[in-house]
């Protein structure tokens, strides 16, 4: 089956668009890529004068229109959703195209899938935050759809000498910037820390964080060698920095990070305690100060540690690869058009 898949795709490294695709084409169906956020109009100019952005989304809609009408896909899969108008998919829907929603981002105020999402034909979830709100909304038929891990590129990583002293520590934090991810961090400025990720130069001149930065922006194939290279792999869940919205979902850096084999230390966030076992598969902190001394516990007791990650890595592989989700939204969405 053909399947046109919209989506956002980065010039510089991999996203979950692409691992969606890979997975597709990996159960046999043909992909029809579409880029979501292949403006029209640049963004500077879209900030400076708000009809702009209108036209460019306008645009972006009438190129998904073409693109499947002279393609014929069987299904549309819309990851994230933001920039695909109701016009456009009632149009869609309306050539008779099957189209499937699966969000991809955090809840925001102007998403346009409040009023697109009773459209769809079947609507996924990365989080269950988002089954909450469309079922809020009269679409009680929303599934959970989290992310996943792509084995193929996501594993252990075998390091030279050189590259486990350059990626290795024994705690990393792998994300971005975010002040309430400081306030954990700061409970571990006395170990070998090593953060990676963009923003973390708006730090206060003072913050003892500073010394702990080794990168900025990554691509998958590093994440892989910093994962295999440390000791303990913290996550602390983004959260909506206005406070609007419930956040549950799993970071897909939890699937990504057990996949090649790190221990996870992460904060009780919902979706990913729904996902795996606290103590089994990874290890949950509850506060900063929990944090502190889980980490150091961890760290003395590497046997235990050791247990917990290959413990992760099997049920991640097991249960939760891109392969396996697409299976799910391919059974769920458009069984007849499988038979």
């Amino acid at each position: 089956m053909k399947i046109l898949i919209s989506g956002y795709h980065n010039p510089h490294y991999l996203t979950v668009t692409e691992y969606i695709e890979r997975a597709v084409r990996q159960l046999g169906h043909e992909v029809i890529v579409f880029n979501d956020r292949d403006h029209l109009i640049p963004g500077r100019l879209r900030k400076r004068w708000a009809p702009l952005q209108s036209i460019s989304v306008a645009a972006i809609n009438v190129n998904l229109i073409r693109l499947a009408e002279r393609t014929r896909p069987g299904m549309i899969v819309v990851t994230g959703g933001h920039r695909i108008t109701r016009g456009g998919l009632r149009t869609l829907i309306r050539k008779g195209f099957r189209v499937v929603l699966w969000t991809t981002d955090l809840p925001q105020a102007e998403d346009l899938m409040r009023t697109t999402a009773f459209d769809y034909h079947s609507v996924f979830c990365q989080g269950t935050e988002y089954v909450e709100i469309f079922r809020e909304l009269g679409i009680p038929e929303a599934r959970w759809l989290p992310m996943a891990c792509e084995p193929q590129i996501h594993h252990p990583v075998q390091l030279t000498e050189e590259e486990g002293r350059r990626f290795g520590s024994d705690v990393v934090f792998v994300g971005s910037y975010y002040p309430w991810r400081a306030d954990y961090l700061k409970y571990l400025a006395g170990l070998n820390l090593a953060i990676w990720g963009p923003g973390w130069e708006k730090l206060p001149t003072d913050s003892p964080l500073r010394a702990f930065i080794r990168g900025a922006h990554t691509p998958p194939e590093t994440w892989t060698k910093i994962y295999s290279a440390s000791k303990i792999v913290l996550s602390v869940h983004i959260q909506d920095p206005q406070r609007q919205f419930n956040v549950y979902q799993s970071s897909p850096r939890i699937f990504e990070a057990l996949a090649c084999g790190a221990f996870v230390l992460t904060d009780r966030q919902p979706d990913v305690l729904s996902l795996f076992r606290d103590g089994e598969h990874l290890v949950a902190f509850s506060d900063a100060e929990d944090l502190r001394q889980k980490t150091h516990y961890f760290l003395s007791c590497p046997e235990e540690r050791h247990r917990i990650a290959e413990a992760g890595r099997q049920e991640v592989l097991n249960k939760h690869t891109y392969i396996q989700r697409l299976q799910t939204l391919l059974s769920v969405a458009g069984p007849q058009l499988l038979a």
